[in-house]
């Protein structure tokens, strides 16, 4: 199924872009990180289809392949769109697993759309609890200043801006972890986004506070995994994997030693196990 309608409008509907492997495995709903789209989990998709499960994924509104409205850039709207994809595709008994931006779709949508249709949840690399440093939020990670540069950098030239992204995405201490082909190949997605919506999910995901929505899955004991790598630079594990981590007494931690922020890409093999090892418990 290439497409489905997340949004039904007056004038106009909102498609979005799914790639799906159909079968009769157990569901697993990968959801990208920002500026991205579904294509970045080409190194994981494989290595969960093998191991029996029906993987789907699908780029966010404004991103990818999917449509790219003026509106709709909150997280309710994107919980509703992730409702919509998981009621079009009957999925049940579904694993979401949230990268980064990602992250913060799951924690909204199992406080809004509760776990009727959930097993389980992961959040990687994720900008949860709260990435604002604020006065009510000290350890939050990303400082007011940094985020009003990028937002600045971005408005200005984002070809640019992406070229830095990514290296900072794939670094650690300022070395590359991956190819050059492979953070190409994340530009060429990056550039694929709505520049206005990825202004509105910048400031979005910096700025959302995710605390009580992982209250809400520590509550319902919900099984999760928080799968971070510990040397991300552009979500820092100390202040958001690990304080997510905390946040759920019960989750299962998962550090990859020596790993930037696209960590599913720098360590695939080691994040693809340790995905399918909580998978199959």
């Amino acid at each position: 199924m290439p497409e489905i309608t997340a949004h039904h409008g007056l004038f106009s509907s909102t498609d979005l872009h799914v790639d799906d492997t159909g079968g009769p495995g157990r569901p697993v709903v990968l959801i990208h990180g920002w500026p991205l789209s579904g294509e970045a989990f080409a190194h994981n998709v494989p290595a969960l289809e093998a191991a029996g499960y029906r993987v789907v994924t699908y780029d966010r509104r404004g991103f990818g392949r999917s449509d790219k409205p003026h509106r709709g850039y909150t997280y309710e709207r994107l919980a509703e769109d992730l409702e919509a994809l998981l009621t079009e595709l009957d999925l049940r008994d579904v694993t979401l697993v949230g990268f980064s931006m990602g992250g913060g779709e799951v924690a909204r949508y199992v406080t809004n759309h509760g776990t009727g249709r959930l097993r389980s949840v992961v959040f990687a690399s994720s900008v949860t609890p709260f990435m604002a440093h604020q006065p009510d939020n000290p350890d939050g990670p990303l400082p007011e200043s940094q985020a009003a540069e990028m937002t600045a950098k971005l408005t200005a030239d984002q070809e640019s801006f992406y070229d830095d992204f990514t290296r900072q995405f794939f670094s650690v201490d300022g070395v590359l972890q991956v190819s050059e082909d492979e953070r190409q190949k994340a530009l060429a997605l990056c550039l694929q986004s709505n520049k206005d919506a990825a202004l509105a999910c910048l400031a979005l995901f910096g700025h959302t506070d995710f605390r009580d929505d992982l209250a809400r899955i520590a509550e319902l004991g919900l099984p999760t995994l928080v799968l971070h790598g510990d040397g991300d630079a552009t979500v820092p594990y100390e202040g958001s994997g690990k304080r997510t981590h905390a946040a759920l007494p019960t989750s299962r931690l998962h550090v990859v030693a020596g790993a930037p922020h696209g960590v599913n890409v720098s360590h695939a093999d080691e994040w693809n196990r340790a995905l399918i090892d909580f998978l199959a418990d």
